[in-house]
């Protein structure tokens, strides 16, 4: 084995789509192909949208595709007191604000709330400035979000679109680390697992890209050590959507109805120009045929057929 310990890290809040499937995938190729790890961990901070049940579904389903794991399963509604000793570390540095801010003074309307190019609502720093008085007063009628101040440039080469950079006042603004009722947010939670836990590769969709300069940061002020990124194009229906989970005929469940796990692998990796034809394969095969450069940039959409 090598050095390199990828990680799957789905939120088991429904049924794994065909998306989630092509991002494991990708991941779980990237690894093994350095003859590398992967690590499995169930991000469940929310409990309101997410389930056991989803999360045993889900751990079925990867391996039943042949994507299998060598650590964890690792459970982040488990984490919460890492989490808190990462939040009083940034505290400790002056950047942790409360905001009090209602979700109609967050999302105020498209005429006058600043938003990043892929839509993303950047803060408009609101409560940044309150007073001790201000904070107490506001304390007494609703609890607060906390803050991280975000400051500087984060430059990164990412592995499959290249060089990038972000201003963080100007594209994201100051972010959320713990929400109002408590729950942990994700990118204090994936920045504090990933860096503890020692993954050196993170592989998903380009959705996320725009995350890594505020993942980047925390890893500077929490003292850990970044893995490498590498994003891949997203799937997106024949109108342009995105697949989510409420796209229920591309979920597991119907595709299983259609496909046997060699068959959906293989559509996959054609889609993904692993392979010159979507013939089946199992995921050890397609091992020894991943390449980074076979992959597209541009974002992929289903072909008539290729999936029922």
């Amino acid at each position: 084995m090598s050095g390199v310990l990828g990680r799957f890290a789905p939120s088991p809040s429904g049924r794994m789509h065909l998306g989630n499937i092509f991002s494991c995938l990708m991941a779980w190729l990237s690894a093994r192909s350095q003859d590398g790890r992967i690590l499995l961990r169930i991000e469940d901070l929310d409990p309101q949208r997410t389930s056991r049940a989803y999360a045993d579904q889900l751990m079925r389903d990867l391996e039943y595709l042949g994507l299998t794991w060598d650590q964890g399963p690792y459970w982040q509604s488990e984490r919460d007191e890492y989490y808190e000793d990462c939040l009083l570390r940034l505290s400790a540095q002056g950047l942790v604000y409360p905001c009090f801010c209602t979700r109609a003074q967050l999302h105020p309307g498209p005429a006058s709330a600043p938003h990043a190019s892929d839509g993303e609502y950047i803060y408009s720093g609101r409560c940044r400035g309150l007073s001790a008085e201000q904070i107490a007063g506001l304390k007494a009628a609703r609890a607060p979000a906390l803050r991280l101040r975000a400051e500087g440039v984060e430059s990164f080469t990412d592995r499959h679109y290249g060089p990038q950079t972000c201003h963080l006042q100007r594209d994201c603004g100051d972010f959320i680390l713990r929400r109002s009722d408590g729950v942990f947010a994700y990118q204090l939670a994936v920045t504090a697992d990933d860096g503890l836990m020692g993954v050196t590769e993170v592989v998903r969709g380009r959705d996320l890209l725009s995350s890594c300069g505020r993942q980047l940061y925390l890893y500077r002020l929490l003292g850990l050590t970044p893995p490498k990124f590498a994003h891949i194009p997203m799937l997106l229906s024949k109108d342009g959507r995105r697949l989510s989970k409420r796209d229920k005929d591309m979920d597991l469940s119907m595709l299983k109805t259609r496909f046997n796990s060699a068959e959906l692998l293989g559509r996959l990796a054609y889609l993904g120009g692993q392979l010159p034809t979507p013939q089946p394969a199992r995921a050890q095969d397609l091992v020894k045929v991943f390449s980074w450069d076979k992959l597209p940039k541009e974002d992929l959409f289903l072909p008539d057929g290729l999936f029922g």
